[in-house]
């Protein structure tokens, strides 16, 4: 143990070897130097500190501006948000301790392009007539239809006809409809009206007047000539609609059933007159309309249309060549034939179509069917009524197209 020598460590060497090395001293002038250097290297700093200060200064000034502007767009966005859900939200409000349900909040969606509000009953209302129009379609090729004894196809009717006729009705001619309320509600009537146009569209028209305007969207069942029963194609499509050979037995039979049956008593007298007689009814037959009507006692409507007259106006009449082709007449208007197809497009005319009270029959005994004085009373009165109520239509009209 005696021989056993103690190792310092390395710190120990270190303060012992700088505990035997004299002191240095610096000189004055490097005392000076020191201290120069200090305080540049100073003055850096407090610079620097100052640079520092300022830009976290210009800093937070455009953080705190950009938070100011960030918050009105954001207030600006929660407006115009709040405004859009406003006029486009609509809420069911629950009954008092009930949870609402999903169904009790209706929500309507804007379309960001054209800015119409689309509802959501909409895609199922497109689903049910995409529906119904498969069935349709089902029902008519495996001929799962029903069509009465004269031919008429009532869902063939409301499917498909009237909606081929109806944009004619309100967009071309625009008619306006009057005395509706006139049209009884139930059973058998008969509505007589004049007759122009140079081709029968006054029957279709009126036909979908009865249709789409009356409370209980009544059929009009027309009774039509035997050249429309002759021609291909149009004797199919009348029969559709409705139409049936103008005689006393259909048309007695029709009102029996309660159907609501029309007819014009000037036949081709009407429809083929010249431009110049326009709105000047012509004689209304042997009054075979009224006999009808009082056998059944159905109350008869004057109907008075205007507007039909000028949609071809017939400026002459081609009788040799209407001979050869078996028709009535061959009309020549300012179009027809000289512009082809063309020609055949009819004027844009507003229309007018007006109901008259109806004239009771259910008070005259069986046999007054058979009065010839009667029935030439009754037919004249009728006459007389739609006559002045077209002179009545056209002082108020203002104009043809207008």
């Amino acid at each position: 143990m005696a021989d056993a020598k103690v190792i310092p460590f390395d710190d120990d060497r270190s303060r012992g070897a700088a505990a035997q090395r004299p002191a240095r001293r610096r000189s004055a002038g490097s005392r000076r130097k020191g201290g120069g250097e200090q305080a540049g290297v100073r003055e850096q700093a407090g610079v620097r500190e100052q640079a520092g200060v300022r830009e976290q200064a210009g800093a937070r000034e455009q953080a705190g501006v950009r938070e100011q502007a960030g918050a009105r767009e954001q207030a600006g966005v929660r407006e115009q948000a709040g405004a859009r859900e406003s006029g486009t939200v609509r809420e069911v409000q629950p009954l008092a301790g009930r949870i609402p349900a999903q169904e009790d909040v209706q929500v309507t969606r804007e379309n960001p392009e054209t800015g119409a509000v689309r509802q959501p009953h909409d895609e199922a209302g497109l689903e049910r007539r995409v529906a119904r129009g498969l069935a349709f379609l089902r029902r008519r090729l495996t001929g799962d239809y029903e069509v009465d004894d004269f031919g008429y196809d009532e869902e063939l009717t409301d499917q498909v006809l009237m909606s081929l006729l109806r944009p004619v009705y309100e967009k071309y001619f625009r008619v306006e409809v009057k005395g509706i309320e006139n049209i009884p509600a139930e059973g058998g009537a008969l509505i007589v009206a004049n007759h122009s146009g140079t081709l029968p569209l006054d029957g279709l028209m009126m036909q979908v007047a009865v249709h789409d305007h009356h409370p209980e969207n009544r059929h009009l069942r027309l009774l039509a000539a035997d050249l429309v029963f002759v021609l291909p194609v149009v004797n199919e499509l009348a029969r559709k609609l409705g139409h049936t050979l103008a005689c006393a037995e259909d048309a007695g039979r029709l009102l029996e059933q309660g159907e609501l049956v029309g007819v014009m008593p000037e036949g081709f007298k009407g429809i083929g007159k010249p431009f110049s007689e326009r709105y000047k009814l012509q004689r209304f037959g042997r009054g075979g309309f009224v006999s009808t009507a009082l056998r059944q006692g159905a109350p008869i409507i004057p109907c008075s249309i205007v507007g039909a007259e000028e949609i071809y106006p017939m400026i002459g009449n081609a009788k040799t060549l209407a001979r050869v082709l078996g028709i009535p007449y061959f009309p020549l208007t300012p179009t027809f034939p000289w512009l082809g197809p063309l020609g055949a497009v009819p004027l844009p005319t507003k229309w007018t179509i007006q109901f008259g009270e109806p004239i009771v029959t259910d008070g005259y005994p069986p046999e007054a069917a058979e009065d010839p004085m009667l029935m030439f009373n009754l037919t004249d009165q009728v006459r007389e009524q739609i006559q002045h109520t077209l002179y009545k239509l056209l002082v108020q009209r203002r104009s043809v197209f207008f």
